[in-house]
């Protein structure tokens, strides 16, 4: 790991000062995008907008500020992710506490909302009554969330196997007025769930566990590895879920999936196994904004999905 000399705060005595001396200490340390670390930073230091950073570039540190920004960037230098060291993470326009043990939700992971909000549409438009979503592994609760703040009249249950995870969860609920229609539950994948619901969601961990030393030191090393082992080839989650999905699915009912990078035909043979029915892998909604195939949206067995639009 690469090690950059800390800074000297004393010579910080603007915004200005403050930026370029960030980027130039994270430069060193080798951390990616050091720019724009270096400018989430020293907005957390000063606990203002990233955008007054721009109107203000003279505006001066505080002593408290400084200390602030200098132990900031020596955690991120050491590899921390930002939103570890700010607390937070923006996800789906939702400011979203994490901890310990909860997966830093990123953008990618929001595909799986956008495949879900597309079933959601076509579900309520055949008279379904309220939407029911459950989110399997819930971690910060994101993937519940989103889709709450974006169906008014749905309900949701969030599961996770962590107590730790569920107390967040329930606090971002509660943070963005969402706790009224979302129940947490401790559950190993479906263990505890009876009820049947619309939209099945998952991030499960997927990386192979042989894989994970070599991820990013931002993954690797700071979030929880049962949010990231998959078992030997990372379908463990997958075998799980799908086994016993059927059980807790509405007649017209889907399972939306993200999936690693080359998992996508892997997922959806295992739910062909189960007797469900994938949707097209290239379906242009299931791959993120790379355009590497994210998700696997699964449908109740002996659906005809031959007339739907997948074009969209």
């Amino acid at each position: 790991m690469t090690t950059a000399p800390r800074i000297d705060m004393s010579r910080c005595r603007t915004v200005r000062d403050a930026l370029r001396a960030a980027t130039e200490q994270l430069t060193a340390a080798g951390v990616p995008d050091a720019a724009v670390d270096a400018r989430h930073l020293v907005a957390y230091a000063l606990q203002c907008a990233r955008s007054e950073l721009l109107r203000a570039p003279e505006l001066a540190l505080s002593d408290e500020a400084r200390d602030r920004l200098a132990n900031a960037l020596a955690r991120r230098a050491a590899r921390e992710p930002v939103s570890r060291i700010i607390g937070e993470r923006e996800f789906h326009g939702l400011a979203l506490e994490l901890g310990a043990d909860t997966l830093d939700p990123r953008p990618d992971t929001e595909t799986i909302v956008s495949v879900a909000l597309a079933l959601a549409e076509e579900i309520r438009a055949s008279g379904e009554g309220p939407l029911k979503i459950l989110d399997l592994g819930t971690g910060t609760g994101a993937i519940a969330l989103a889709l709450l703040a974006a169906l008014p009249d749905a309900q949701a249950t969030a599961t996770d196997i962590s107590p730790g995870a569920l107390a967040i969860a329930r606090r971002n609920a509660e943070r963005h007025g969402l706790a009224d229609r979302v129940r947490f539950v401790q559950s190993r994948w479906l263990e505890e769930i009876g009820c049947r619901y619309h939209l099945i969601v998952s991030n499960p961990p997927y990386i192979p566990s042989d894989e994970i030393g070599g991820l990013e030191p931002e993954v690797a090393r700071w979030d929880p590895r049962s949010a990231l082992d998959g078992g030997p080839d990372g379908l463990d989650a997958y075998r799980a879920i799908l086994a016993d999905a059927s059980r807790v699915m509405e007649p017209n009912g889907w399972v939306i999936f993200e999936v690693g990078h080359n998992q996508a035909d892997k997922v959806a043979a295992l739910a062909v196994n189960h007797g469900m029915v994938p949707a097209p892998l290239d379906w242009p909604l299931l791959s993120d904004l790379g355009g590497n195939r994210r998700c696997v949206a699964v449908a109740t067995s002996g659906r005809n999905l031959e007339n739907k639009s997948w074009n969209r």
